[in-house]
């Protein structure tokens, strides 16, 4: 019997946020819902990019607080991305664009489904210059500030 769950169930999943003493730092720190990644993500338009800081940021002004916690933002983000492959999967066609996030150097994430590779031809669809990587380096996009999407 299968136990594990979906992607989408774990994008789902109903807890949080929750407010936590930041470990890194003075103040509090907000442990945002996947579901809050999923959905600052499908706000990035077509041509643009959003790196996981402007997500964490834009997070942590939502919920009144100085940041929200890097660790949780960053799995949120590989599970949106997840969910959005088994929906893609499913035969939808609206899906949230995750091979738009990159990070704040324009580095792709290999750990992406089909890894940079795949994100690199997305973005490529969508007009961007994706630079090779070198050595085990991830490619990344090229002039990555100009093409930021305000969140």
């Amino acid at each position: 019997m299968n136990t594990r769950k979906t992607w989408r169930e774990k994008l789902e999943k109903p807890d949080g946020p929750r407010m936590v003493d930041n470990p890194w730092g003075r103040g509090p720190m907000v442990i945002p819902r996947p579901l809050d990644v999923d959905a600052l993500i499908r706000q990035v338009p077509q041509g643009k990019l959003v790196t996981v800081n402007q997500l964490r940021e834009k997070l942590a002004h939502r919920y009144g607080v100085p940041t929200a916690c890097p660790l949780t933002t960053g799995i949120f983000v590989r599970i949106a991305a997840e969910a959005a492959e088994e929906d893609r999967a499913a035969g939808k066609t609206e899906i949230t664009p995750y091979w738009r996030v990159v990070k704040d150097d324009g580095t792709l994430n290999p750990k992406f489904p089909g890894g940079a590779e795949a994100q690199a031809a997305r973005l490529r669809e969508e007009g961007h210059v994706v630079l090779e990587g070198k050595g085990k380096r991830p490619p990344k996009v090229e002039d990555v500030e100009s093409q930021l999407q305000t969140l």
